[in-house]
């Protein structure tokens, strides 16, 4: 197999400016619910992208879990690499990539954490082996083998019974977007894209790119 003979013709639907939103949440809030109807496999999968203090970039795929007009929210260990990296670097860049509906969202902007009360409620709400695995497992750590997250599971597991509080260095961060870019596949290569700028009045400029 060559993969460079490998081809798509995109032909699903379009993406104009008279049929999409002025305001780029709502847009991301349809195209969102329409992943979700179409039973896209994890629709709410999102690859979010950091620089580190190399300025070399990363990537890693993690689950929204809210937004509004504030941002994009996803929760994650503090003390992982991406948490190293915002924390010295509080920008990224978010990228949904539906497949079988031909279309990618870019989203980009600042983050920040959001807030212990945010943070507490969402642990609150996951199913318990989650809670007590946020304990167990010292993201981007280098470990022995997987036979000490079992190992961590097993003591907090017993240490905090049914009720293990949410960890210090655990929570959510949530992205102000600054850019948000909707992608829709087109045939010949001629794909839509949409872009809209956040203004300095705190309205969007929508603009179209060439693909």
């Amino acid at each position: 197999m060559n993969i460079a003979d490998l081809r798509k013709s995109y032909e699903k639907a379009e993406l104009s400016e008279s049929a999409s939103h002025a305001d780029p949440l709502r847009q991301f809030a349809r195209w969102l619910e329409e992943a979700i109807q179409s039973e896209v496999p994890e629709p709410n999968a999102m690859t979010v992208a950091t620089v580190g203090s190399d300025l070399r970039p990363s990537t890693r795929i993690v689950l929204i879990k809210e937004f509004d007009e504030r941002g994009i929210v996803w929760y994650t260990n503090y003390q992982s690499r991406k948490g190293q990296e915002l924390a010295g670097n509080p920008f990224a860049a978010l990228q949904f990539h539906w497949v079988e509906l031909e279309r990618v969202v870019r989203i980009e902007g600042s983050v920040e954490k959001v807030s212990d009360e945010e943070s507490d409620t969402y642990f609150h709400s996951r199913p318990l082996d989650s809670r007590i695995g946020a304990w167990a497992s010292p993201q981007s750590q280098v470990i022995s083998g997987r036979s000490v997250l079992v190992t961590n599971a097993a003591r907090y597991g017993a240490q905090f019974l049914l009720q293990p509080p949410r960890p210090p260095h655990w929570g959510g961060y949530r992205l102000r977007p600054e850019r948000w870019e909707f992608w829709q596949g087109r045939k010949s290569r001629l794909h839509d894209r949409l872009r809209y700028l956040k203004q300095d009045d705190g309205g969007w400029l929508r603009e179209r790119l060439a693909p």
